[in-house]
């Protein structure tokens, strides 16, 4: 089950309501919980310099945030202090508009750690201002097209499947087609948070895409979402069980049936199925695709040796291992690996 909380609006530069130096955000945002993986996530779009700057919080095991409208940044950082104490995403949405004299051009979202979700317009965020709310979910958004874009993101939200990165960009490029921000279209960003979900473990941002100033900041956010789910998202889901091992796979399909593969991420493809032992018929599929696009590259040469070690084939590992040798005699690792596959062969 799918848990979501999402929200829209528009950022304003100049605005003359709220406090001084408060911006106005023009935003549709979606924030939410998968309660398979434990993943949080906000993705948003908005006619405003880098909205990835402004809307979204999370942290994995509390919950996330979205902020907008006549944006309170604090209710990002004080909402997830909040949420630590255990309180509901309702009872965390509560004490933060106590709290703020100006509630009434606030927009926010929240999602805890239980799934539960909140959500709150004020009465003066301006039109087109509404919400959609369902078991796990809540859609709002001001300043639209109308209220066929919240329509369009909760049903194409609830009708993906796949990944909660998947659902989140599904909702937003509905949002998007059926009209979006009435001013346009600026920047967008997409943050998911799993617990030592980011690069070699080492933060626990599984994806952060910030679109700051484009044309066409969906299109630069979609493009992009592609490439970071291979070299990214790809080792942590292939890693976790179900249901990412199947996401994994998908990210992989998905790739390789798109317009927009080369050969170094498909290098990594082949790398992280070979070291794996899994798959490794399609770790050297993979591998002869790179090495067809890039043939004097040593490092593909050494994927590909790998990949077919993975597959049994040691003296196609050999062969293949001898090449990036003659390319590069000195590195150290390809002379361990020509060595590891020899001693196979011979055994």
């Amino acid at each position: 089950m799918h848990l979501i909380v999402l929200s829209a609006v528009l950022l304003i530069p100049g605005s003359s309501t709220g406090s001084p130096g408060e911006i106005y955000t023009s935003t549709f945002s979606i924030v939410a919980m998968d309660t398979l993986t434990g993943e949080f996530g906000v993705a948003v779009a908005s006619k405003v310099l880098d909205v990835g700057y402004i809307v979204p919080w999370g942290e994995p095991g509390t919950g996330a945030v979205a902020t907008q409208a006549q944006t309170n940044a604090m209710f990002g950082p004080e909402g997830l202090e909040i949420l630590r104490t255990g309180a509901t995403a309702k009872e965390t949405l509560e004490n933060l508009l106590e709290s703020d004299p100006e509630r009434e051009v606030r927009q926010l979202g929240i999602v805890d750690e239980e799934g539960n979700s909140a959500s709150f317009t004020g009465i003066e965020t301006m039109d087109w201002a509404g919400s959609i709310t369902g078991p796990g979910y809540a859609i709002q958004g001001n300043i639209l097209t109308g209220p066929e874009v919240i329509e369009e993101m909760q049903r194409a939200y609830l009708s993906e499947d796949g990944s909660l990165g998947d659902r989140l960009l599904a909702a937003l490029l509905a949002g998007d087609a059926a009209g979006g921000d009435s001013r346009g279209r600026q920047s967008a960003a997409m943050v998911i948070y799993r617990e030592n979900g980011g690069y070699q473990g080492s933060t626990n941002l599984l994806i952060d895409i910030r679109v700051v100033d484009s044309e066409d900041p969906l299109g630069d956010l979609q493009r992009i979402y592609s490439k970071w789910c291979m070299w990214f998202v790809f080792p942590v889901y292939i890693d976790a069980g179900s249901p990412e091992t199947e996401y994994a796979l998908l990210i992989m399909d998905d790739y390789l049936a798109s317009d927009d593969v080369d050969a170094q991420s498909l290098n990594g493809l082949a790398w992280e199925l070979a070291i794996r032992q899994l798959h490794p018929e399609k770790a050297v599929e993979i591998a002869v695709m790179a090495i067809e696009m890039e043939p004097e590259d040593a490092n593909i040469m050494d994927t590909l040796a790998e990949s077919y070690y993975a597959l049994g084939e040691y003296e196609m590992a050999v062969e293949w291992e001898r090449k990036a040798l003659e390319l590069d005699p000195e590195n150290v690792f390809y002379n361990e690996q020509f060595i590891k596959f020899l001693e196979s062969m011979e055994e």
